[in-house]
Protein backbone atom coordinates (compact mmCIF):
# COMPACT_ATOMS: atom_id res chain seq x y z
CA UNK A 1 0.00 0.00 0.00
CA UNK A 2 1.92 3.28 -1.51
CA UNK A 3 2.71 5.98 1.92
CA UNK A 4 -0.14 8.68 1.42
CA UNK A 5 1.82 11.17 3.43
CA UNK A 6 4.85 11.85 1.04
CA UNK A 7 6.57 15.05 1.71
CA UNK A 8 6.31 17.31 -0.97
CA UNK A 9 9.44 18.35 -3.12
CA UNK A 10 10.72 22.13 -3.08
CA UNK A 11 10.93 24.58 -5.84
CA UNK A 12 14.84 24.28 -6.40
CA UNK A 13 16.29 27.80 -7.59
CA UNK A 14 19.69 26.25 -9.28
CA UNK A 15 20.84 22.77 -9.72
CA UNK A 16 23.25 23.26 -6.90
CA UNK A 17 20.62 23.92 -4.63
CA UNK A 18 18.86 20.51 -5.54
CA UNK A 19 22.01 18.85 -5.85
CA UNK A 20 22.78 19.96 -1.93
CA UNK A 21 19.07 19.27 -0.70
CA UNK A 22 19.11 15.70 -1.81
CA UNK A 23 22.57 15.38 -0.54
CA UNK A 24 20.87 15.59 3.19
CA UNK A 25 17.38 14.01 2.32
CA UNK A 26 16.14 10.35 2.13
CA UNK A 27 14.15 10.60 -0.87
CA UNK A 28 11.70 8.12 0.64
CA UNK A 29 10.05 10.29 2.67
CA UNK A 30 9.01 11.76 -0.72
CA UNK A 31 8.66 9.19 -3.57
CA UNK A 32 7.12 5.86 -2.93
CA UNK A 33 9.94 4.28 -5.11
CA UNK A 34 7.50 0.70 -5.14
CA UNK A 35 5.45 2.34 -7.89
CA UNK A 36 8.34 4.13 -9.65
CA UNK A 37 8.51 3.14 -13.38
CA UNK A 38 12.14 3.19 -15.20
CA UNK A 39 12.17 5.92 -17.94
CA UNK A 40 14.75 6.53 -21.04
CA UNK A 41 15.59 10.37 -21.68
CA UNK A 42 17.16 9.47 -24.88
CA UNK A 43 17.96 13.18 -25.42
CA UNK A 44 19.35 13.64 -22.13
CA UNK A 45 22.91 15.77 -23.12
CA UNK A 46 25.74 15.31 -19.85
CA UNK A 47 26.88 18.73 -18.29
CA UNK A 48 30.17 18.56 -19.87
CA UNK A 49 33.46 20.36 -18.29
CA UNK A 50 36.09 21.79 -20.68
CA UNK A 51 39.73 20.55 -18.80
CA UNK A 52 43.33 21.46 -20.20
CA UNK A 53 45.39 17.95 -20.44
CA UNK A 54 48.94 17.90 -21.47
CA UNK A 55 49.84 14.69 -23.24
CA UNK A 56 53.16 14.15 -25.15
CA UNK A 57 53.44 14.59 -28.49
CA UNK A 58 53.46 11.56 -29.83
CA UNK A 59 50.28 10.12 -27.74
CA UNK A 60 48.57 12.48 -29.72
CA UNK A 61 49.92 11.80 -33.05
CA UNK A 62 48.61 7.89 -32.34
CA UNK A 63 45.55 8.75 -30.89
CA UNK A 64 44.94 11.04 -34.39
CA UNK A 65 46.65 8.27 -36.66
CA UNK A 66 43.71 5.73 -34.63
CA UNK A 67 41.09 8.24 -34.87
CA UNK A 68 41.70 9.31 -38.90
CA UNK A 69 41.30 5.30 -39.20
CA UNK A 70 37.83 5.21 -37.37
CA UNK A 71 36.22 7.84 -39.14
CA UNK A 72 36.22 10.05 -36.07
CA UNK A 73 37.60 13.22 -34.10
CA UNK A 74 40.53 12.51 -31.99
CA UNK A 75 38.64 14.11 -29.15
CA UNK A 76 35.75 12.08 -29.43
CA UNK A 77 37.99 8.84 -29.51
CA UNK A 78 39.84 10.29 -26.69
CA UNK A 79 36.74 9.98 -24.90
CA UNK A 80 35.56 6.41 -26.32
CA UNK A 81 39.05 5.12 -24.69
CA UNK A 82 38.89 6.52 -21.43
CA UNK A 83 35.08 6.02 -20.81
CA UNK A 84 35.93 1.94 -21.51
CA UNK A 85 38.30 2.33 -18.70
CA UNK A 86 36.68 3.83 -16.34
CA UNK A 87 33.66 1.02 -17.17
CA UNK A 88 36.28 -1.75 -16.70
CA UNK A 89 37.73 -0.25 -13.30
CA UNK A 90 34.25 0.43 -11.72
CA UNK A 91 33.64 -3.32 -12.65
CA UNK A 92 36.93 -4.01 -10.86
CA UNK A 93 36.23 -2.26 -7.84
Amino acid sequence: MPNTKMKPVPEFHSENEEREFWATQDSTEFFDWRSAERRKFPNLKPTLRTISLRLPVYMIEDLKVLANKRDVPYQSLLKVFLAERLEKERRRA
